[in-house]
């Protein structure tokens, strides 16, 4: 057999385990299973070894198995913070043995208690800073943990209204430190198609589809697209490409997450919430292939555009 073919049947099974590593955590944390999964275990459930398995799993998912478990059992807990008349009632529905433990995930995720984000983000602070780039004017919102937003706006108060809107009784501040300057600069790196681009720590409420979304996203490779189906079949959702769709019309954290990169199985580009024209500059500034003419837009845009 070629080597080449050899190398793709290889990657094919890698690819493989990982996504059935990540579908084994995902039942854990949907069927309750409180505290972490052995490495050993999970690797000895897709046939690799624990090392092995730890640098696929780390590679293509952006987080290794134990901290990908967390974030999962983090993202439970905050919809069942939305459900639950208390936040003991939340910490069980969970699966935390301990309210203890779910305060320590949550606010690691939340970048906030969980008490608070139920109350609309009261007590929470979150800081927003903005610049010109040749795309428009950037805004940035971020906690102290991360960046929580990501808008190329038409005034710096569009921003403030749109962050009150979502956390009402948090306390919005303009970053008049320049604490956020190294992060602005980072977006606005990534604004400018730079292929090697600092990271940047995200601080986002969403729930675990939507998680499985943007990691695929996070996942395409610089210069490349794919289709809605295309992502939505990497999940192991191939029936989803719509919600997958809404999704991308929804990302907080546009262009650090790169949504910009998915357009429609016939090559064709839908709606992007800031426009198609900004969504082909930054394809292009990448270097990927632009879309052939205008497919219909994401439910999520179109909701936009008449709000």
């Amino acid at each position: 057999m070629p080597l080449i073919e050899t190398v793709a049947m290889d990657q094919t099974r890698a690819d493989r385990a990982v996504l059935r590593a990540r579908a084994l955590l995902d039942a854990a944390v949907d069927a309750g299973r409180e505290g972490r999964m052995p490495l050993q275990e999970l690797a000895d459930a897709v046939e690799m070894s624990a090392a092995h398995l730890q640098r696929l799993f780390t590679s293509i998912v952006g987080a290794s198995p134990s901290v990908y478990l967390r974030s999962r059992r983090a993202e439970s807990f905050r919809r069942a913070l939305r459900d639950a008349g208390t936040v003991s009632a939340a910490t069980f529905d969970a699966g935390y043995a301990a309210s203890s433990r779910a305060y320590a995930d949550a606010t690691r995720h939340l970048g906030m208690t969980p008490s608070v984000y139920r109350r609309g983000g009261a007590g929470a602070t979150i800081r927003w800073a903005a610049t010109d780039t040749p795309l428009g004017r950037l805004v940035i919102g971020a906690t102290s943990l991360g960046l929580c937003w990501v808008s190329l706006a038409a005034s710096d108060d569009t921003l403030v209204g749109e962050l009150t809107a979502e956390f009402p009784h948090a306390t919005i501040l303009h970053d008049a430190g320049d604490q956020l300057a190294p992060m602005l600069a980072a977006v606005n790196t990534r604004l400018r198609g730079e292929r090697v681009v600092p990271d940047v720590a995200i601080d986002m409420q969403v729930t675990a589809f939507q998680q499985r979304v943007l990691d695929a996203l996070i996942a395409i490779p610089f210069g490349e697209t794919r289709s809605y189906s295309q992502i939505a079949a990497a999940i192991g959702k191939p029936g989803a490409a719509r919600a997958v769709a809404n999704v991308c019309a929804t990302n907080r954290v546009a262009v650090v997450i790169p949504c910009h990169r998915v357009i429609h199985s016939d090559g064709s580009m839908s709606g992007y919430r800031w426009g198609n024209e900004i969504k082909k500059a930054l394809l292009h500034v990448e270097g990927a292939s632009l879309p052939r003419g205008e497919g219909a837009a994401p439910a999520a845009v179109r909701r936009r555009r008449t709000s």
